[in-house]
């Protein structure tokens, strides 16, 4: 079997990493696969990075990769997902909102397919985040096509290629992250799965940020810059056919 990366961004997760982590070693100790696990501290402001070298040296498999300042969500998900050294990478978020025993529902498809997205099915957030969520989903597919049901959805499991790729493309390191990711991976040629996610629960410890005014308008930022570029590579396509 393909070994396995779980890539877990965390900005001040004191209170949810240790459960979170956890569940993660225990659900991939089930599985019978080599795996890793690594944390990304995104320059938390509480003790996120003491509490995950504690996690270090209980479990040999779970890694801490540190910034030293917060840099943002994608940037978060994108360091552990380069620095994952498996055949296949996994990410969710470590706010504890996602069963982990749904992931070989997801590992059930990577065969067929070199991403496999998941939706949240129903999704357990505030009405306000779903709206937020809806609109954004809908935003982008209006502005570059079809690419997921669920864009923003943390649990995704892709081919280690997939990163190899895209590796110089993906600029985004704010919100617009996912979006831009799924975008490329589909223009790239990818082959998408999509699977339904019925364990998705509602936060019980920890802030999130995402409703932060500066983090949706880095988000729109990158969004317009994203759209831009690509925009760019078409004329210049154009040109020389």
């Amino acid at each position: 079997m393909k070994s396995i990366t779980v890539a877990l961004p965390a900005y001040n997760e004191a209170e949810n990493i240790p459960a979170m982590v956890e569940e993660v070693v225990n659900t991939l100790e089930s599985l019978g696969r080599a795996y890793e696990v690594i944390v990304v501290n995104d320059g938390s402001r509480d003790n996120t990075a003491a509490v995950v070298r504690e996690l270090e040296a209980r479990y040999p498999h779970v890694r801490l990769v540190d910034h030293a300042i917060n840099q943002g969500y994608g940037a978060a998900v994108w360091t552990g997902l380069t620095s994952a050294k498996t055949d296949l990478v996994f990410f969710t978020d470590a706010d504890r909102q996602f069963d982990l025993g749904e992931l070989p529902k997801l590992l059930a498809k990577i065969d067929q397919a070199d991403l496999v997205v998941g939706y949240r099915s129903p999704r357990r957030d505030p009405l306000m985040r779903r709206l937020n969520g809806w609109g954004w989903s809908r935003l982008v597919t209006l502005l570059f096509g079809y690419t997921a049901r669920d864009i923003d959805c943390a649990f995704k499991l892709m081919q280690r290629h997939v990163v190899d790729t895209l590796k110089t493309e993906v600029q985004s390191r704010g919100a617009t992250f996912s979006a831009e990711f799924l975008v490329r991976a589909k223009r790239a040629g990818f082959r998408f799965e999509e699977v339904a996610i019925n364990g998705h629960r509602p936060r019980v410890a920890g802030n999130p940020t995402g409703a932060k005014l500066s983090v949706i308008l880095r988000a729109f930022r990158e969004l317009i810059a994203v759209r831009s570029e690509l925009a760019r590579q078409e004329q210049t396509k154009a040109k020389h056919i």
